[in-house]
């Protein structure tokens, strides 16, 4: 794999701050985001004011443990505009969730917020070894998503050349990339496998492209998968992290010479780790649910935004920002069976244990009596026999026992046999 690391004079000067520069700042744009979504927003005055919290307490970053919490929920009950801090002539851009668990969720943006985006997803690509100049086939979802239109601008914001693809029409996708040989792909990793599986089948060696980094987010993956992908391709996989209702993509990243985590861009985002039953904000290094604040957006700030997603804080590495490891999955993702809790991340790792199983996958949860049973989907790989793919299945269900603690069934199919997603993968499926 190439060099992709950049060097210190390419890094934005809050990169190289020192962590006494870095709260400073986060300090003072803190305090004006409380009181932006105080004055502005009339359900977070509501809120602030019932919990006791007023913005003028603030005196140190601790002090925000103090005001409520904000959920789907809340941004569901004041569908669509009502958590805007901003008249309705100044918002540049809306994006929605998908909304398939009920009403979406509705982000605005200003013309501020929209370049305030495209500059944190250029530092998100510059981090994971893209350069100026550089081309960038986008395989996100364009439209209401903030994935694609996220890349894109930020892309275009770093200086490279963009080619729009967006996702599905998979033969396509390895057309482009063997025509306009682009040096990055920006695609959740679950689609790209497919992608993978697409250029073999038309006699494509993926290790023989012109690509030379793959930003991969949208999902949890795990690091099994990066090892397995870095391989196929001959890449450096990099993670990138962000969601529509704190920004998009590019609220954290990878960096592509450490690869150890992601690092938030702490100067726009305060990152902190909850009990996810409690609420009890926890120590750096202690695992739980994430939970940000906005400190820069005009349109629609957030405050303690609860992602849902399960993560820990760590020092920074490459950069002073901390960082979030890898998400290991969702608090509302989690299966519990029979008492064991556990995360579809964590079949995946297992699966890439097993030389003959393919890293296509589901999940299916069905009730059998009074209890709960869980069957794996895994397709084998090409080549292999249908009684090898038996013995693997057994050695799967072994591996899930003797290191989750749960029994389950396994049910390896042909290749191909797990549907395709073009953008997040459909990893459980409960017909319970």
């Amino acid at each position: 794999m190439q060099d992709r690391t950049p060097s210190p004079a390419e890094l934005d000067p809050i990169e190289r701050a020192s962590l006494d520069e870095l709260r400073a700042l986060q300090l003072e744009r803190l305090r004006w985001s409380l009181w932006h979504a105080y004055d502005n927003v009339p359900r977070y005055r509501a809120m602030f004011d019932a919990a006791g919290a007023h913005p003028g307490d603030v005196r140190e970053l601790g002090d925000l443990a103090a005001f409520p919490f904000t959920d789907k929920a809340v941004l569901r009950d004041n569908y669509p505009f009502g958590m805007f801090a901003v008249p309705r002539e100044q918002i540049s851009r809306l994006h929605a969730s998908s909304g398939t668990t009920g009403r979406p969720t509705v982000v605005g943006y200003t013309a501020d917020d929209v370049r305030t985006w495209a500059r944190l997803v250029a530092r998100s690509i510059r981090a994971a070894g893209g350069r100026r100049g550089d081309r960038v086939h986008v395989a996100y979802g364009y439209g209401l998503f903030t994935g694609g239109l996220g890349a894109h601008y930020g892309a275009e914001e770093l200086g490279c050349t963009v080619i729009p693809v967006s996702g599905g029409m998979t033969e396509r996708q390895v057309m482009l990339i063997n025509d306009f040989e682009p040096d990055i792909i920006m695609v959740t990793p679950s689609y790209m496998l497919a992608i993978v599986d697409e250029m073999r089948r038309q006699g494509i060696d993926p290790r023989g492209t012109s690509l030379a980094v793959g930003i991969f987010g949208a999902e949890p993956w795990t690091e099994d998968l990066r090892g397995e992908i870095e391989r196929q391709l001959d890449i450096h996989a990099v993670d990138i992290y962000g969601l529509s209702e704190v920004m998009g993509p590019g609220v954290a990243s990878e960096c592509v010479e450490t690869k150890d985590g992601l690092h938030v861009w702490e100067d726009h985002f305060y990152p902190e780790i909850i009990d996810p039953v409690t609420g009890e904000v926890l120590p750096d290094g202690e695992t739980g649910e994430l939970v940000f604040t906005s400190l820069s957006r005009q349109a629609m700030p957030v405050v303690r935004y609860r992602t849902r997603d399960l993560t820990r804080l760590l020092p920074g590495t490459a950069r002073p920002m901390r960082r979030i490891e890898k998400i290991t999955g969702r608090s509302d993702d989690m299966i519990i069976l029979r008492g064991v809790n556990l995360f579809p991340t964590q079949i995946e790792e297992l699966i890439l244990r097993v030389p003959q199983l393919a890293p296509h996958f589901q999940c299916l949860l069905t009730r059998e009596g009074r209890l709960d049973a869980l069957t794996v989907r895994v397709e084998r790989r090409t080549g292999v026999e249908p009684a090898a793919a038996e013995l693997a299945g057994r050695e799967l269900a072994a591996l899930v026992k003797n290191t989750i603690g749960v029994s389950l069934a396994v049910d390896v199919i042909e290749p191909d046999g797990v549907e395709r997603s073009m953008g997040k993968m459909r990893r459980i499926i409960d017909h319970r």
